[in-house]
């Protein structure tokens, strides 16, 4: 006689807990691997990153994890109801045993959370956690950014390595056979055809590292922007990062107005203040949580039915609440005010980062820039005039197969160091709007 009411009430919580579970969510699937077209610009790039690179979606999936944090600590915890079915063996008018049952309510504390503030406390932990969170995510896209760009331009640069190497390795072909015809004319010994042979091996070796730096960075660049599966084949098209122009916003800048603009746009240090409002939230609710939580009940009782029932109908109105007598939250609250002091220092140190940053990055860039400058204003053209006039020289027998070498040996090197120099000058403008926190050119 007891299973079946029990049974009956079983079924009922179940349904009511399927109910509350919702539909099951699809599992989400990552994004497909990005297409790149044949010619890719560094717009387009940070485009694709933005849109499909993986480091910036697993950011974003941690906003995702601080927005549920903000409705968990809003939730009202749901009342509780509670009920029982049973048998009494104290005998009534209409014999033993008596049908015995009984149901209750109970608000969970809710009622107190909210009036005790814990709730809003909670919500003001919860919501500058999120604002953190989303400003990490854009320190991640400001961090990774300055990766990918880094990237394409070596990619670039690889590029016109590449070139310069075939244009040498050209260059010594031509300068080789004309060797070999003077040396058969009997115009150049042996050893004079070797060291062009040694020049002309070297430029094939230029060729080859050329093209294994070109590979990595390619895979390099693919990877930052989420490629999975075979690396497409593409070419890194940016003109104005071949050359050292001055970009717009750096005109008239200091490091002093460079601290500034960082000061006001870098999302690390914004997040760091963030994180210091929510660790004292977190210690204002820790010592709010001394205060106890008062829970409203409501009862019904009955046992037996009618005028000689053994418990007539019974209603009840209940309070309960802890004694915070043995504990009052000593050790939670010691641990938030260190957790405030932790982020109160960190933002500290934040700040002194990026000052550090600023002063780094403009120190790199001034000192490439006057680099870049020097190559293109003048020894970038000398070490070229030098080299056409000596081999001009050359050929017609008017200069040594020494100066020739000399020169070409002193060209190639001077590219070279063109292209390191420029590769550090825009390294250093990226470094500085990773710095500043907000895009220069």
């Amino acid at each position: 006689m007891v299973a079946r009411p029990l049974k009956a009430v079983s079924r009922a919580a179940a349904l009511v807990l399927l109910a509350a579970a919702g539909p099951a969510r699809p599992e989400e699937v990552p994004p497909p691997s990005p297409e790149l077209p044949a010619r890719l610009g560094l717009a387009d790039a940070l485009r694709l990153f933005r849109a499909q690179g993986l480091d910036l979606l697993i950011a974003e999936a941690a906003v995702s994890g601080a927005e549920a944090d903000v409705r968990t600590a809003g939730a009202v915890p749901n009342p509780a109801l509670s009920g029982s079915v049973g048998k009494s063996w104290s005998c009534g008018p209409g014999g033993c045993p008596v049908p015995a049952w009984g149901a209750g309510l109970s608000d969970q504390a809710a009622l107190s959370d909210v009036l005790s503030g814990k709730r809003g406390l909670r919500l003001d932990v919860a919501r500058a956690a999120l604002a953190a969170a989303r400003l990490s995510r854009d320190d991640a896209e400001r961090t990774f950014s300055f990766q990918v760009e880094q990237q394409f331009l070596a990619a670039l640069v690889a590029q016109r390595a590449l070139e310069y190497a075939g244009e040498a390795r050209t260059a010594t072909a031509e300068m080789l056979g004309l060797s070999q015809v003077r040396f058969k004319a009997g115009a150049v010994s042996e050893a004079d055809v070797a060291r062009v042979e040694v020049l002309a091996l070297e430029a094939e070796q230029g060729v080859e590292s050329a093209r294994q730096a070109l590979g990595q960075a390619r895979a390099g660049l693919a990877f930052l922007l989420g490629v999975r599966g075979r690396l497409p084949e593409f070419e890194a098209v940016e003109p104005d990062l071949l050359v050292g122009s001055l970009p717009r916003k750096l005109q008239g800048a200091t490091a002093g107005s460079l601290l500034s603009m960082a000061l006001a746009h870098r999302p690390d240090l914004r997040a760091a203040g963030f994180q210091e409002q929510r660790a004292e939230a977190a210690a204002a609710l820790a010592r709010r949580q001394v205060v106890p939580e008062l829970a409203l009940s409501l009862g019904y009782a009955q046992q037996g039915t009618g005028a000689g029932a053994v418990t007539p109908p019974t209603g009840t109105v209940g309070l309960s609440l802890p004694l915070p007598i043995l504990y009052q939250q000593q050790g939670e609250i010691a641990k938030a005010e260190a957790d405030r002091r932790t982020q109160s220092l960190g933002r500290a140190r934040v700040e002194a980062l990026v000052a550090s940053d600023v002063a780094s990055a403009y120190a790199a860039y001034t000192s490439s820039q006057n680099m870049v400058q020097r190559m293109e204003t003048r020894l970038l053209d000398r070490a070229r005039t030098a080299r056409d006039l000596v081999q001009i020289q050359y050929r017609k027998g008017a200069a040594s197969l020494i100066d020739y070498l000399d020169a070409e040996r002193t060209y190639i090197a001077v590219q070279v160091e063109y292209l390191n120099d420029l590769t550090a000058y825009w390294t250093a403008v990226f470094q500085l709007e990773q710095a500043v926190g907000t895009a220069l050119r």
